[in-house]
């Protein structure tokens, strides 16, 4: 008898969250990863459980999330490229996308063997909504102080307690987390002088909502409400009522995770 082979894969999905109640498989209920183990078993015929790097939010959406599958019961490790091609042809027409797939070693781990990501958080600053950006980007049309944005970011670089950036559901045991990039940028968004802003931020990893809780936090500075000085208190008070609103969900984006080796 011929033996049968397991091989590990490793995705790189690209997705949009809207429409979707995030990562994470739910009773009844559309997810991400849902629909990937739906379109696996259409083509495999196998139950897998697609482990990704991180749970997104409800609404999130996704450039390169990463994820690891085992297949067994195949004479011989399909290819990737064939991979690719299997999954999506069961996704469509979904926004859900395989962009990426490679045969990784058995001790990889997309959750755990990730050393860094960044989530970049959208904002169009402009008076018109967004007509063609609905629910991909946060709208707000009072002129925000990108310089003075950037300025308070300097407070939360480095390990603090991010208690006052965590959602009151976070299930991390630990507030405390390493911020090893927090930028705010400005790039045209028409020749009429709608102007996005992009805040990017880098950590091994994020608690629930943080990220969405400071974007939240840093516009109320880009309005003038709050101060550099403002987001330090915040910070040293480790309590969430005194940080800004929760951003809206569809302007986060998962942009990269970072592996030494795969």
């Amino acid at each position: 008898m011929t033996a049968q082979i397991k091989t590990r894969y490793c995705l790189t999905i690209e997705y949009v969250g809207e429409g979707y109640y995030g990562w994470q498989r739910q009773p009844d209920l559309p997810t991400i990863q849902q629909e990937i183990e739906k379109a696996i078993k259409k083509f495999s015929g196998q139950n897998v459980d697609v482990q990704s790097a991180g749970r997104t939010d409800a609404g999130v959406h996704a450039k390169a999330q990463i994820a690891h599958v085992d297949f067994d019961g195949f004479k011989k490790p399909m290819a990737p490229f064939e991979v690719i091609k299997a999954i999506n042809a069961h996704l469509r027409p979904q926004p859900i996308s395989i962009i990426h797939a490679e045969i990784v070693p058995d001790d990889f781990h997309a959750r755990f063997s990730a050393k860094n990501k960044q989530y970049m958080y959208r904002i169009l600053n402009r008076q018109a909504f967004p007509a063609l950006e609905q629910n991909r980007i946060w709208h707000i049309k009072k002129k925000l102080d990108v310089q003075a944005m950037n300025e308070a970011t300097q407070a939360l670089l480095g390990q603090h307690d991010f208690s006052s950036f965590r959602d009151a559901q976070c299930q991390a045991k630990n507030p405390v987390r390493t911020l090893d990039s927090l930028i705010v940028t400005t790039h045209e968004y028409d020749p009429h002088g709608g102007q996005e802003i992009r805040m990017t931020a880098q950590a091994q990893s994020f608690l629930h909502h943080m990220v969405r809780n400071i974007a939240g936090t840093l516009a109320l500075v880009g309005e003038g409400k709050l101060t550099a000085e403002d987001m330090r208190n915040i910070l040293e008070a480790r309590d969430r009522t005194k940080a800004g609103p929760t951003a809206p969900a569809g302007g986060l984006y998962l942009e990269w995770i970072d592996y030494e080796n795969k």
